[in-house]
């Protein structure tokens, strides 16, 4: 998929003239960034496998446009400087993995292809093309003969943004880190090496001549306090750039894992540089001095409340199926001025949405930040319902959220753009309960107080389906009832199926799981296991205090809770009537009335929605 993209947005590998448009050169750089995040996952056998295909089909198309004399970008040398960045560091990591020896033979060509752009510039400079005598130079294109005897058809603004790209500062973001990666082999692979070095000494040079020296092995000791120090481990980092490559701010030098001082750009960590005629390598001189280093808290660095999670979460086996709750709080999200009705993770486990009495919907972010007692604002806020918020959940397949107060909204989730609403047509029969259908379809499933199902799309006005259910009776979720009663609809036909009574009091929620089976609580304090919708049930649990009013799923196991702010797992794989687990929530980690539940698989973390309008993630 990956490699189709990039043909698409590069089909003739930035060989033709003109300029990109904003999409494709958006398109290039999603496909580097996307390409580094899978390489990451790859196992080696695989990368090998697909190695040569990269760097024909991913890697060469995107540096023929990078290096490109004759196609400018949409937004110029700064996006040329941040998919420059962003290309140098996927062939890194690559580098990284395969070593010295399959560098050699698999990826020469492309490392050779990026680091010969310097060259080209430079032999151009010697021309007299320089930004000075370009800047009025109103000829489109124009033919520069070469020292190999060949005429090169060039674009004068383009070249003037390549200028600005492949100069010296590049020389040394890129260059330095290579030559720690591949050592000595750098020479066989970039025959203009030497070029290279110069460019990014006299970089060093000029940047600050009072603090940043190149010193050399000798000096090393008595300056490890120099802002030098800093600037060398900027790997593959520009102004436009987060230097910070590891997820909690580390930095990677060479085959070593470098550990910021702070998290400003003068603290990022401590490299340090020699010339001489083998060009610029790390100096241990002072790395003893460096590893003993104080290092201060860090924004970047787990601490208090995560670090206590992470902690339980090394201790415990990838293979235990079972949900642990240790009631550990990470965060909390402030922004609601209404209980919370409803929470729902998005697919990503990145954000989730969440509506309130106080008749908005919020998305909120999902990262690890702070000690756990931070509280993360809002990203955006849908204003646009008029009563209290009961349902809210993305509808997958078009991307959508689907929010309910009694009339439903469909809107999109990055603009907030209201697309499409439908209200009940008899008033006296409000929506009571709204569901989405799962990919690839895009039906909304709308259920109504006089036991009508109705189905509507939203790219296309009117209902898809209206079944009647039953009647004298009022219609719960799906097709759960008041009265306890619980039927399986053929969406086909609108025919029943099957009924039958499955609790002696109202049904509070119901939730299918994978194999053909149904959970449902009810108020009157039970929680059923139905599999096959057989009237006999798998599993039967009895709360002795108060209802199950929320629950979710994790794999084979039930996470419930109730308003007495209790949270049980329950296993459907043991017959047992009582719960693996309960544990009861503290007044220190949370606050109110538990109202919404939902559960995240991938982190195996909680959301919990309360009716002061807090919501709280808790592990």
């Amino acid at each position: 998929m990956i490699l189709e993209l990039v043909l698409q947005v590069a089909p003739g590998g930035g060989s033709s003239g003109g300029r990109l448009n904003s999409r494709k050169e958006a398109g290039l750089l999603a496909a580097v960034t996307l390409t580094q995040k899978i390489v990451v996952c790859l196992s080696d056998t695989t990368l090998m496998d697909i190695l040569p295909k990269i760097s024909q089909e991913v890697l060469l198309p995107v540096l023929g446009f990078l290096t490109s004399l004759s196609v400018g970008f949409p937004s110029g040398a700064q996006a040329r400087v941040v998919l420059c960045v962003k290309t140098i560091s996927l062939i890194a990591l690559i580098c990284l993995r395969i070593g010295q020896e399959m560098v050699q033979q698999h990826l020469s060509d492309t490392v050779r292809t990026f680091f010969g752009a310097f060259s080209l510039l430079q032999e151009l400079q010697d021309q007299g093309l320089t930004v000075e005598s370009l800047s009025g130079c109103e000829v489109p294109v124009m033919e520069v003969p070469l020292m190999e005897g060949k005429l090169l058809a060039l674009d004068p603004a383009v070249l003037m943004e390549l200028q600005k790209v492949f100069n010296p500062e590049m020389a040394y973001i890129t260059y330095i880190p290579f030559s720690c990666l591949l050592g000595d082999v750098i020479r066989t692979v970039v025959p203009n090496h030497s070029l290279v070095e110069k460019l990014a000494s006299l970089y060093l040079e000029n940047v600050n001549p009072k603090n940043l020296q190149v010193v050399g092995l000798e000096q090393a000791p008595s300056m490890a306090g120099s802002d030098q120090d800093m600037r060398g481990t900027e790997a593959f980092s520009s102004p436009q750039e987060d230097s910070h490559s590891g997820t909690f701010g580390s930095v990677l030098v060479g085959n070593r894992i470098q550990v910021p001082v702070d998290t400003q750009r003068e603290g990022l960590g401590f490299l340090r540089l020699s010339a001489g005629t083998d060009g610029f390598i790390p100096s241990s001189s002072c790395e003893e001095n460096t590893l003993k280093h104080d290092l201060p808290r860090s924004t970047h660095m787990l601490c208090g409340n995560w670090l206590a999670y992470w902690q339980y979460e090394i201790g415990v086996s990838q293979h235990d199926p079972r949900f642990h709750f240790h009631q550990i709080k990470l965060q909390s999200f402030s922004g609601h001025s209404g209980a919370i009705k409803c929470v729902a993770p998005l697919s990503s486990e990145d954000f989730f949405l969440s509506g309130s009495k106080d008749k908005t919907v919020r998305l909120w972010p999902l990262y690890n930040y702070g000690d756990g007692t931070s509280e993360v604002p809002p990203r955006f806020t849908y204003s646009e319902h008029k009563k209290s918020v009961f349902y809210v959940s993305q509808l997958e397949a078009s991307q959508h959220v689907v929010s309910c107060d009694g009339t439903v909204h469909i809107w999109d989730q990055f603009t907030g753009k209201l697309i499409r609403t439908f209200d009940e047509l008899d008033s006296k029969a409000p929506i009571t309960a709204v569901t989405t259908m799962p990919p690839p379809y895009h039906s909304i499933s709308v259920a109504s107080a006089d036991s009508v199902l109705r189905f509507i799309d939203h790219r296309k006005p009117g209902l898809q389906h209206e079944f009647r259910l039953a009647s004298g009776v009022n219609a719960g979720v799906m097709a759960g009832f008041s009265s306890g009663f619980i039927v399986l609809l053929d969406t086909r036909t609108g025919l029943i199926m099957r009924g039958w009574p499955a609790h002696e009091g109202d049904i509070l929620q119901i939730k299918a799981a994978e194999g053909n089976v149904l959970i449902s609580s009810s108020s009157d304090h039970s929680m059923t296991v139905w599999k096959e919708l057989e009237q006999k049930p798998l599993h039967h649990y009895k709360s002795a205090s108060e209802p199950i009013h929320a629950f979710d799923l994790y794999g084979n196991e039930v996470v419930t809770g109730t308003v007495a702010n209790k949270i049980g797992v329950y296993s459907m794989l043991e017959s047992s009537a009582l719960p693996v687990s309960t544990t009861k929530l503290s007044s220190e980690n949370f606050r109110g009335t538990l109202t919404s539940l939902a559960v995240l698989p991938m982190k195996c973390h909680l959301l919990l929605g309360s009716d002061n309008g807090v919501i709280r993630l808790l592990a």
